[in-house]
């Protein structure tokens, strides 16, 4: 558990830079380069994320219930997962999607999360579900006080729409009839 609480740790301690700190992001990023410092950024959340990753594999060997879910809530959850995808697409390939929910990855980062504390009541899932609900809620917040930056996309269009709408359909119904028993071990359906 402490390797999946290390990795939280790092991974969202440096995404959380902006939200904690803004200044002092700038000024590392204009100390030593934008290009080192992206590059320091992208090792200590692959970092994290390695460890998250095994942490969480690990826990799931020794896991311990906090609760346990009715059978109807994974249903709500595989409802509350279907606009994820998409609203990772809108986020690279604006249109209305983006326009009308300023940020569409913490929208698609909190619905994830929240479907998986719906469906899943052990110690584990509560830590790095939980932990990412908080942050992107945190997140979302402290925009209203920080200077965005620009996030590289595709231009603006309509077609964006259905480019982030189909897109993201396609790769959820991959997810929840193979992929996330592929990579996760746990069949949603």
């Amino acid at each position: 558990m402490i390797t999946l609480i290390v990795g939280l740790f790092l991974f969202l301690g440096v995404h959380s830079l902006s939200i904690v700190n803004e200044p002092l992001r700038n000024r590392l990023n204009a100390s030593i380069g934008e290009g080192a410092f992206k590059g320091l950024y992208s090792l200590a959340s692959l970092v994290g994320l390695v460890l998250i990753i095994w942490g969480y594999g690990a826990a799931r060997l020794d896991p311990t219930v906090i609760y346990t879910p009715p059978g109807w809530l994974r249903h709500l959850a595989m409802l509350l997962l279907i606009p994820v995808f998409p609203l990772l697409f809108a986020t690279y390939f604006p249109g209305k999607i983006k326009a009308k929910l300023g940020h569409p990855m913490l929208v698609a980062v909190k619905l994830w999360a929240l479907a998986h504390l719906l469906a899943n009541g052990m110690l584990h899932d509560l830590l790095l579900f939980g932990s990412f609900l908080a942050w992107a809620v945190v997140d979302r917040i402290s925009m209203k006080r920080r200077t965005q930056r620009p996030i590289p996309t595709l231009p603006a269009s309509k077609a964006n729409d259905v480019i982030a709408i189909a897109g993201g359909l396609a790769v959820y119904v991959v997810m929840v009839f193979w992929a996330h028993q592929w990579l996760f071990g746990v069949a949603p359906v």
